[in-house]
C-alpha cells in the first residue's frame, strides 16, 4: 500500500492506494471525521480527440448531503488517465465549520497530493 499525506486548512489529508491486480483502490480522507462521502470508478480508454492518448470516463455515487462527488470524480479521472488502469476512489473529508476558503485550500491540496501519488506510482517508488 502506498500512502501520502498533506496538510491543508489546518487539517491532515491522507491518500492511500491499494493495488488490486492491475487496478487501484484509492482512499482520500481526512479532517475531523473521515468517512465515505462519495465513490468514483474511473475507466481508462483511448481519447476521443486523440486515439494515441489515454483519457478516462468516470461513474460517481455520492452519499446524500455530502459534497465529495466532484473531488472523487476528479481523482478517479486523473489517476485512470495518467496510469491507464481502472481506479476506484473513496473520498470523505469533513472539517467542522469549514469556510469557502478552507474548502478551496483542501481541494487544491488534494490535487497536489494526487499529482504526487501519480508520480510515485509511475516511478514505482514509495
Amino acid at each position: 500500500m502506498k500512502r501520502l499525506t498533506i496538510k491543508a486548512a489546518g487539517t491532515l489529508i491522507r491518500c492511500r492506494v491499494l493495488a488490486m491486480g492491475e487496478d487501484l483502490c484509492v482512499a482520500v480522507s481526512g479532517g475531523d471525521r473521515e468517512h465515505i462521502g462519495a465513490v468514483a470508478l474511473g475507466q481508462p480508454g483511448p481519447s476521443l480527440r486523440d486515439p494515441d492518448a489515454i483519457s478516462a470516463t468516470v461513474s460517481v455515487l455520492a452519499v446524500t448531503g455530502h459534497k465529495e462527488d466532484e473531488l472523487a470524480r476528479d481523482v478517479a479521472l486523473d489517476m485512470a488517465a495518467a496510469l491507464n488502469v481502472r481506479v476506484c476512489v473513496s473520498c470523505g473529508i469533513h472539517v467542522d465549520q469549514a469556510e469557502s476558503g478552507d474548502i478551496r485550500e483542501i481541494v487544491e491540496a488534494v490535487g497536489s497530493l494526487i499529482r504526487e501519488m501519480i508520480r510515485t506510482l509511475q516511478a514505482g517508488t514509495g
